[in-house]
């Protein structure tokens, strides 16, 4: 037994050797390519695009036309076939391959360069500055005809536009739509990293598919509320023009109607919105993910 009075030696091959916490160690920062948000959106739009045709078909229906979606999707079927529900699918594409790979990638960027380990995650508010950012660059960078006039693909409506209305056709009612797009994607981009965010820490839940499912679903309700007036506001303003042959100014316009009809009115056709929103803004966010789970597998991390 070793003398009380003295300290006990430690071994050369036991010594301690200081450890290092979690708290030290940096977590490797990943940069995903670019373009991961416009594919993730493409495939989106692939899944999503005959509910898209629908709404648009309930939308600009004949009097004798089916008044309900799934009469209108017998419908779609029954005259054009299957396929004919993917009518419009090459529009929608070059929307995703130019507008949202530019909303997208531009917001991952900032928020990547925003986002350290030192400064933490960035807010929410500062999520929503970025959106709304990213958003309107998108327009700006990628303003085409969105309306389907009988063209027989995309790249048919731009020449097309371009001979018989000019250049500048392009970018008819790029304001209104970069207001829309602030919104959409401040709602939808930021909303999705929040509600993301709480799931992992305040609810405990894992950074898995039931995760990104609850977070998506829930952007796309706050995109849908978000967005729905002023896809009301633009329909109304358009039918009214139309409907009186003359240009009326959009304060005199929201005024009568508020007088006449009340501030439900602004929410009108939110359900259909939802559900055409609801799917895509689920797929787009799901399939990013995977882009990224994907990505992190190939190179190691």
């Amino acid at each position: 037994m070793a003398d009380s009075g003295k300290m006990l030696e430690v071994a050369p091959h036991s010594r301690i050797v200081p450890v290092q916490t979690p708290a030290q160690t940096k977590p490797k920062k990943v940069h995903y390519p670019f373009w991961f948000g416009g594919s993730a959106s493409c495939f989106a739009a692939a899944v999503t695009h005959p509910l898209d045709l629908v709404k648009v078909r309930l939308q600009t229906r004949a009097p004798d036309a089916p008044k309900t979606m799934l009469g209108t999707f017998g419908h779609v079927v029954k005259n054009n076939g299957f396929t004919g529900l993917y009518s419009g699918l090459s529009a929608a594409m070059l929307r995703q391959i130019t507008y949202s790979t530019t909303r997208f990638g531009i917001y991952e960027e900032l928020k990547s360069r925003i986002s350290t380990p030192e400064a933490g995650t960035p807010s929410m508010l500062t999520l929503i500055g970025i959106a709304s950012a990213s958003g309107f660059i998108g327009v700006r960078c990628s303003a085409s005809p969105a309306q389907r006039r009988n063209y027989r693909n995309a790249l048919h409506g731009l020449v097309q536009m371009t001979r018989t209305e000019g250049l500048a056709s392009l970018f008819r009612g790029v304001w209104p739509n970069s207001t829309r797009a602030i919104l959409m994607t401040a709602s939808q981009l930021a909303s999705y990293d929040t509600f993301k965010r709480m799931c992992i820490d305040k609810v405990g839940m894992a950074d898995n598919l039931s995760t990104h499912f609850t977070a998506s679903f829930m952007a796309g309700f706050v995109a849908t509320t978000v967005c729905s007036p002023v896809d009301v506001i633009k329909t109304r303003i358009m039918s009214a023009s139309h409907a009186e042959g003359k240009s009326q100014s959009i304060v005199s316009l929201l005024r009568d109607i508020c007088r006449k009809e009340g501030l439900g009115w602004t929410f009108r056709g939110w359900v259909p919105s939802f559900i055409r929103l609801g799917p895509h803004t689920i797929a787009t966010f799901l399939f990013l993910e995977e882009h990224k789970k994907l990505y992190r597998k190939l190179k190691g991390i």
